[in-house]
């Protein structure tokens, strides 16, 4: 079997791949890509892979896109941070959806699903409802009842334990993912900032941007910035600047109380 992986984050796409071939060591990897527009290019200059395994959030944008652009004929497993029940409500004839993080017992079920689709009709192209599920995913965040308390964090050879309101906000660096605290300590953090989204209260934590999630109170300032975007002012201090895009700054000004 052939298959494709698009997903932006460097660290989950690695993870995937080891993980699709401890499920099948016949599995073949052809690429992993991480933008819509590699995906476009390669779909087009490639023959057709088997499957693919696609991330819906992407570093240029969301993966439906791709489909506007170019005939897609293989079939999709979708992996996304968002919540299983809104998920659920748009399963129609793709083969299926992975929730982040991604279970390898669940992605066995989903490789072992395509095989029996493919055995029993033949074909699996896709042919999911595409503007549905665009407009359910944007209708639909996660609102789960369980979001996490704590994290048990790696510092040298110990675990230290980091309750959730020590977190000022989660950032990106050179592909790892950390935790700052209000007292200015950093720690590295298991998890990609896609799976971290969907494990905090989204009334407290806010994706800001591909490289940060804060929470309310880590915002010092907000200024009005060039081309309608937002630039923030963290506490403790930020090594990088931070910027709101045009269209997330309408969706951080409510949930910062305007």
């Amino acid at each position: 079997m052939k298959v494709i992986i698009i997903e932006d984050e460097a660290l989950a796409a690695r993870q995937l791949k080891a993980m699709v071939q401890e499920c099948d060591e016949n599995i073949q990897v052809l690429t992993m890509l991480d933008s819509v527009e590699a995906s476009v290019q390669w779909l087009r200059t490639n023959e057709r892979p088997d499957l693919m395994l696609m991330d819906i959030e992407l570093v240029d944008g969301q993966s439906f896109e791709i489909f506007n652009q170019i005939e897609v004929k293989s079939p999709v497993i979708f992996t996304t941070a968002y919540n299983e029940y809104a998920i659920q409500a748009f399963r129609v004839n793709s083969i299926d959806y992975l929730l982040k993080p991604i279970d390898e017992e669940a992605l066995r079920r989903s490789l072992n699903k395509f095989r029996e689709l493919k055995k029993v009709y033949g074909t699996t192209d896709n042919q999911v409802n595409i503007n549905e599920l665009v407009s359910l995913i944007k209708q639909t965040k996660t609102f789960s009842s369980e979001y996490r308390e704590r994290f048990l964090l790696k510092q040298g050879s110990r675990l230290v334990p980091i309750e959730i309101e020590e977190i000022a906000y989660f950032y990106s660096q050179e592909r790892l993912s950390f935790v700052k605290t209000w007292d200015e300590r950093s720690y590295v953090v298991d998890y990609t900032l896609d799976e971290l989204e969907c494990l905090l209260n989204p009334k407290h934590f806010f994706r800001a941007n591909r490289q940060i999630i804060l929470c309310a109170k880590s915002v010092d300032k907000v200024h009005l910035h060039f081309n309608s975007r937002l630039k923030l002012d963290l506490k403790p201090f930020a090594a990088e600047d931070v910027f709101i895009s045009r269209d997330k700054a309408g969706e951080f000004r409510n949930w910062m109380g305007e």
